[in-house]
């Protein structure tokens, strides 16, 4: 005799999946560590974006690339000046990185938002607050 075993899956229509905002205060912490903590939780805010740290030479040596498209478009930039100017996009990247590629992941990356201060406009997702340790 042969025993079968079932499977069973979430549905949103039944209300079983916990579908639960997170807020977190980057400040402090390590971008990678902050950044894989977040890839496991998908829905989150994080703040004060522009108060994360790299550790050893990272901020001197690490280099963010862009491509304009154009022949010869490759823009280069240190992480020192991406901090500096647009620490949202250093947060979104690293997340980016942990992330499945694909249409899966392009749908839950749009679920992380983050900002530079320490204000936000998603109360009526009633967050809670997520702990990282260092």
């Amino acid at each position: 005799m042969m025993t079968t075993q079932k499977s069973s899956w979430l549905t949103k229509e039944a209300g079983e999946a916990q579908r639960e905002w997170y807020v977190i205060d980057a400040t402090g912490h390590t971008l990678g560590r902050l950044a894989s903590r977040i890839a496991v939780v998908l829905r989150v805010i994080v703040l004060n974006a522009g108060a994360v740290k790299l550790t050893g030479t990272k901020l001197d040596k690490k280099q963010y690339h862009h491509h304009t498209l154009f022949p010869g478009g490759l823009k280069t930039r240190l992480a020192k000046d991406v901090l500096a100017d647009d620490p949202e996009r250093a947060i979104r990247e690293a997340v980016w990185g942990m992330m499945p590629k694909g249409p899966l992941g392009r749908r839950v990356i749009k679920k992380l938002k983050i900002y530079r201060g320490a204000e936000h406009n998603h109360a009526a997702q009633n967050p809670r607050p997520l702990e990282i340790r260092n």
